[in-house]
């Protein structure tokens, strides 16, 4: 029976094994999934994650739950030596392995990609985990509360000020989701006004969304900054060293919270591997996801599909000739790959990937939405519910559904969740402090001789040493 590896649990890998588990027959094959993280990240969901009004893991999807015929490995592949058909596993307990294997399924994702500019590596977040989500919902929940105790100066300036870098679709999202979420905030905090709060969001190119027309991307633009939130187009940041901002235009100025969405890049895994990879690092894959290399020769046994492949776009609709790094694209992939996968294991035809965007759509805060879909163009609270909708019934099993979808209507009735948990972070800390400890041991001070004789003890007794009881 072939084993099927799957490099990668994300959403090409997750759908790949998903579609998998459907589709071949008892014993057909063995179908193996490796990723450090039990679990699938729904990562168009993240900024409303950020903004309370998702709860954490119902953005997420449990590999094992859903993946019940599935072997499910919870390590990183640190290298792919596919002439041997073999894999280096580091488990996430235990000592590294090799995995023998069959047929190779990368889909190893991407990460966030940033540039060598003073400060971002010490003071800025991502914003491709659920982890990342949650860290900047509770950042802003606990500079509210520690501005709200403060006067008027730099430091609540600097706590209140917000920072995104990068103004595409995921930068756009959690720039406004935030500015929503502060805003709705404020209510609580009669200490603070709308005007303590700042928000800026960083942008090389002179334009945003670059998915939508540039007459939605000039809506979006106007309603953000009805809302309060500044855009600077054209613009390159500097230096974020010490949480201080400083911009190509010579503004400056402090935040305690700076999220980098300005791009990604194919997983760094793939450099220790011997499949055939791009200029751009990532893997080489034919229509049909097989992987090719440089003579477009197939490389047999070994499969790609989502951000850590090149899969050319066929609709003419990518950039560069191939699909963009998005979720609609590694959904689908993966039910591609995995079809085209069962087909050559019973000799059959493959198919090639073909999808054409069916258009895009955002969330900008609760009620503001922005849709494209060729020339048309909705904006507003159509969108937004059009965005909730879309997202919704994307998100992957009934049951994942309902969860969202129940947390929004309870969130329609109740409001957000407000309650910061930053304290997650070092959870024993209480304890810690007020656990008992045993009190370091005291040398005996040895009695006069003279004393000693002249009140002995009785043979045996206790003698009291540095608070402990012992016996001589």
């Amino acid at each position: 029976m072939p084993k099927i590896l799957i490099v990668g649990g994300g959403y090409a890998g997750f759908y790949t094994a998903w579609k998998l588990e459907k589709w071949l027959r008892s014993g057909e094959a063995e179908v193996t999934v490796v990723d450090p993280l039990p679990y699938m990240t729904y990562q168009p969901f993240l900024p409303e994650v950020a903004s309370g009004s998702i709860e954490p893991r119902h953005a997420v999807v449990s590999l094992r739950r859903h993946l019940k015929k599935t072997k499910v490995i919870a390590g990183k592949v640190e290298k792919i030596t596919h002439a041997e058909k073999t894999v280096t596993i580091l488990p996430n307990a235990g000592e590294q392995y090799d995995l023998e294997y069959d047929i190779i399924v990368v889909t190893a994702g991407a990460v966030s990609r940033t540039f060598p500019i003073p400060g971002v590596a010490d003071e800025a977040i991502g914003l491709k985990t659920i982890e990342e989500a949650v860290a900047i919902r509770d950042r802003i929940l606990t500079n509210f509360d520690k501005a709200s105790q403060l006067p008027e100066g730099p430091e609540r300036d600097r706590l209140l000020t917000f920072v995104v870098v990068g103004g595409g679709f995921a930068g756009i999202e959690i720039f406004a989701e935030m500015r929503s979420f502060a805003s709705a905030l404020l209510d609580r905090y009669p200490e603070l006004a709308f005007e303590d709060t700042h928000f800026h969001l960083i942008e090389a190119m002179g334009r945003i969304m670059p998915e939508v027309s540039i007459k939605t991307a000039d809506w979006v633009i106007k309603n953000l900054a009805e809302r309060g939130a500044e855009i600077h187009l054209d613009t390159q940041l500097k230096s974020a060293v010490g949480g201080v901002i400083e911009l190509s235009t010579g503004e400056s100025f402090e935040s305690d919270t700076v999220v980098w969405t300005a791009g990604v890049m194919a997983s760094p895994m793939l450099k220790n591997t011997d499949l055939p990879i791009e200029e751009r690092g990532r893997l080489r894959v034919r229509p049909d996801l097989r992987v090719h290399d440089e003579n477009d020769e197939v490389v047999i046994d070994a499969w790609g599909a989502g951000d850590v492949s090149a899969v050319p776009d066929l609709s003419g609709g990518g950039v560069g000739g191939f699909c963009v790094p998005n979720a609609q694209h590694a959904v689908r992939q993966g039910k591609r790959l995995a079809k085209n996968l069962v087909a050559e294991l019973r000799g059959e035809d493959l198919e090639d990937y073909f999808h054409k965007n069916a258009g895009a759509v955002a969330g900008l805060g609760l009620g503001v939405g922005a849709f494209q879909s060729g020339k048309i163009g909705v904006t507003g609270l159509p969108a937004w519910f059009m965005h909730r909708g879309y997202h919704g019934l994307a998100m992957p099993s009934w049951e994942r559904k309902f969860r969202v979808i129940w947390g929004w209507v309870l969130n329609f009735f109740l409001g957000r969740d407000i309650v910061s948990l930053e304290a997650r972070v070092h959870p024993r800390a209480a304890f810690e402090e007020f656990a008992s400890r045993p009190r370091p041991a005291v040398a005996a001070v040895a009695e006069p001789a003279s004393a000693s004789a002249g009140h002995p003890g009785p043979a045996g007794a206790p003698v009291s040493v540095g608070g402990a009881v012992s016996k001589e």
